[in-house]
């Protein structure tokens, strides 16, 4: 029986992988929540995991009463997140928190030799460089379950050994596809968490309405399939049933399809390379239709092309990028900031923090902190 640990256990990923792993017999070892006490106690009793951490020490004593009487460990903090993932008991760690809070305990799962499904943008995008080195010099695999790089990555099997040309990854466009920048001055978080396809966090959907979300993905694959930016192609497919392709040397292209539900990719990652029955719909091409492809809109959604310059331009910049993002969604989330505000606070952070190279965990960490303190203080003074 495999055994698996879940980082981010009570949000969208989380709760399918849950599914998945009972409908495959899959032993829950640990399970952790940022702060959903009540929805992480309800899964605790239920999936019976040795430990379950709270990131968020305040509701540690809401979650012992909660499961009084149960033989389980209660954790809190980066502390227990870091021991769950460093825990050498476990076959495979999903880490499906949001932010940069899930770099270190990456690095922890790395550090001990736990396999990896990777649900973490934060941690490849801030930290790519350093976590594939580790991960290489350790022997421990990645999986991405991202549905494009998961679809990038079934794409690539049996095709080790076969140079990829190009690697096209594929974009809803989000809620405002097709609209210009005089169009979103004054949409609302309402508005931006409208997404067409996908049923997601919060903080993710509204990187998907700014694209920053294809522009995270965009660096991770660098990181993930050893490629140049260059290589990398973003096409806006609004019916999201192609989730990625491949171009290889002699320009055949193929691609993974699938119904857009993320219990596929999240399946395939922690049975792989088994394929078994996944519990969702299966896909009807004919019920599909049409399928389209267009080119993004660079200049209206700025967070996109900050991102690739970012990871062109490499060192710390791409932290830098990360960190302003994350403050600024927070503030649009709490209406605290306009929708575009989030994009000129991403350009005003990588324009003015200076860049450096990473040598270390501390070094991302402070290129984040530094670029959460410039929004934050960019925002008290244009106020």
């Amino acid at each position: 029986m495999k055994k698996v640990a879940i980082l981010g256990s009570t949000g969208s990923i989380g709760t399918q992988a849950l599914e998945v792993a009972e409908k495959h017999n899959l032993k829950i070892t640990a399970l952790s929540a940022y702060s959903q006490v009540e929805k992480l106690a309800e899964q605790a009793k239920k999936y019976k995991p040795n430990c379950v951490c709270i990131y968020q020490e305040n509701y540690a004593d809401k979650l012992k009463n909660l499961l009084s009487g149960e033989k389980i460990e209660i954790l809190t903090g980066m502390q227990g997140l870091c021991q769950i993932a460093s825990d050498k008991n476990n076959d495979i760690l999903l880490n499906s928190v949001v932010g940069m809070v899930g770099l270190l305990p990456t690095l922890k799962a790395i550090d001990s030799g736990i396999d990896i499904a990777l649900a973490n943008k934060e941690t490849l995008v801030a930290g790519g460089a350093l976590v594939m080195k580790q991960a290489r010099e350790k022997n421990v695999k990645i999986y991405p379950v991202d549905s494009e790089h998961s679809a990038v990555f079934q794409c690539l099997q049996g095709n080790e050994n076969n140079k990829i040309r190009k690697m096209i990854l594929t974009a809803s466009g989000g809620p405002f596809f097709g609209k210009k920048k005089a169009e979103l001055v004054n949409v609302t978080a309402k508005d931006a968490l409208k997404h067409p396809n996908w049923n997601m966090g919060n903080k993710i959907t509204i990187d998907s309405a700014t694209l920053m979300n294809k522009g995270l993905e965009f660096i991770e694959a660098k990181w993930l399939f050893d490629l140049e930016p260059d290589q990398i192609e973003i096409v806006v497919h609004r019916q999201s049933i192609l989730h990625s392709a491949v171009e290889f040397e002699d320009f055949a292209v193929i691609g993974q399809m699938g119904v857009p539900d993320m219990k596929i990719p999240i399946q395939y990652a922690l049975l792989y390379p088994e394929r078994k029955s996944c519990p969702t719909k299966p896909l009807s091409l004919t019920d599909c239709g049409i399928l389209s492809f267009e080119k993004p809109d660079y200049e209206t959604f700025v967070c996109l092309s900050s991102a690739i310059q970012a990871i062109k331009t490499g060192g710390l910049l791409p932290a830098i990028v990360n960190g302003a993002n994350e403050e600024a969604v927070a503030y649009f989330l709490r209406d605290e900031i306009k929708f575009l505000q989030i994009g000129e606070l991403v350009q005003s952070a990588m324009q003015s923090i200076p860049n450096g190279e990473i040598h270390d965990y501390e070094d991302i960490l402070q290129a984040d902190s530094q670029a959460r303190a410039f929004v934050r203080e960019k925002i008290k003074n244009d106020c």
